[in-house]
């Protein structure tokens, strides 16, 4: 029973801070709610027992993506104060969609017959993933590497831009 609480706490914390990320007029709460978002989405992979998952989520998404986006809104001269003209642009559109998009996921989830098996004991992933990286994908890993280097440089020598005389 403790596990299935969990799970709607953190369902609910990640739905209720999506929806606010989306729907809220300052783009200071929007960013700061993402995280919950995140943070709950991270939590719900710990249930799963993808270990590997949750710590990509914290890493890349809330440490990494989130801190930026965080910073980029914070150093922003005056963009807490902006005001969006065409609030009204497109509601009735939105609502439809996301009404005709819902509609078929309930209908997909009320007319699906669903597999029920019995759950199995969390094993740890890090371990296979790490020996795959280091066994038959050692090549493909190291060539996207360099790959990942090379766009590095290339986007410091672009942003780079030097004084001529």
């Amino acid at each position: 029973m403790g596990p299935l609480i969990t799970f709607y706490a953190l369902a609910l914390l990640a739905i209720v801070s999506a929806a606010i990320t989306a729907f809220s007029r300052n783009i200071v709460h929007s960013a700061f709610a993402l995280f919950g978002a995140l943070a709950g989405v991270a939590g719900i992979y710990v249930l799963l027992g993808a270990d590997f998952l949750f710590i990509i989520q914290i890493f890349i998404y809330i440490g990494g993506i989130l801190v930026v986006t965080i910073f980029a809104v914070m150093l922003t001269q005056g963009i807490a104060d902006v005001n969006v003209s065409n609030r009204a642009v497109g509601v009735l559109p939105a609502l439809v969609t996301a009404g005709v998009a819902g509609g078929v996921m309930f209908y997909a989830i009320i007319h699906s017959s669903w597999y029920h098996a019995r759950p199995g004991s969390a094993t740890p992933t890090t371990y296979w993933i790490g020996d795959a990286f280091l066994g038959p994908y050692v090549l493909p890993f190291e060539v996207a590497s360099l790959v990942l280097l090379a766009a590095l440089i290339g986007a410091i020598v672009i942003s780079r831009q030097e004084v001529r005389e």
